[in-house]
């Protein structure tokens, strides 16, 4: 019963601050809409605030961080696994009627100069990304400089589509912009490495 009355806390905390934001985020709207007692959250969350925002953050980044390394490991190439990835995100933003978005981005919009452990936690989610995809590019054979560029990019361009989608209520340009990274990625593969791996012609 602890364990899942602490998740139910964290669950709540990580839908409420991409619904609100970090500053309207209330300790009593997590109590009231997980529905745990009272005196549960100091019990569970010593730090108050920072911790539950701070762990339900980290558990946010985690599970985006393995969406990402599953839909590069399944896709025949590096811009069809990026695709792959932007494309679910997309649908997850529509069943959850446009409040989905970047895990870190209600603290870096908010709160990221309030706490030292939440900026750091913002900063190395990034980081834990791009390394993701440097990786999975430079076993294309892409160049690693060319590698982290379109790392950046691929953060850049979808950052920025999420609020694009957001404000216009459709997931339209996050799914027009899946299929121009795709591109921009794989035309970045030596022609010798695209032929061995399927992706070229004859």
């Amino acid at each position: 019963m602890t364990v899942k009355t602490r998740d139910r806390m964290i669950e709540t905390t990580a839908r409420l601050l991409q619904e609100r934001g970090y500053y309207g985020t209330s300790l009593k709207d997590i109590l009231v809409e997980s529905g745990a007692p009272r005196g549960s959250l100091y019990f569970h969350f010593p730090g108050g605030k920072t911790e539950i925002v701070a762990e339900a953050t980290r558990a946010s980044i985690d599970q985006a961080t393995e969406a990402l390394r599953q839909s590069l490991a399944q896709a025949p190439t590096p811009g069809a696994g990026v695709r792959r990835f932007v494309e679910l995100t997309a649908e997850m933003m529509a069943a959850s009627n446009y409040t989905f978005g970047c895990p870190v981005a209600p603290i870096i919009l908010d709160a990221q100069g309030e706490e030292a452990t939440l900026a750091e936690l913002c900063r190395a989610a990034f980081d834990e990304w791009a390394v993701v995809m440097r990786a999975a590019f430079e076993d294309a054979d892409i160049d690693p400089d060319r590698a982290a560029t379109l790392a950046l990019m691929v953060e850049a361009t979808h950052e920025g589509l999420f609020l694009i989608a957001r404000a216009r209520r459709d997931i339209a340009p996050l799914m027009t912009g899946a299929v121009e990274l795709e591109a921009l990625i794989d035309d970045a593969i030596p022609p010798q490495a695209a032929r061995q791996s399927g992706q070229g012609g004859c």
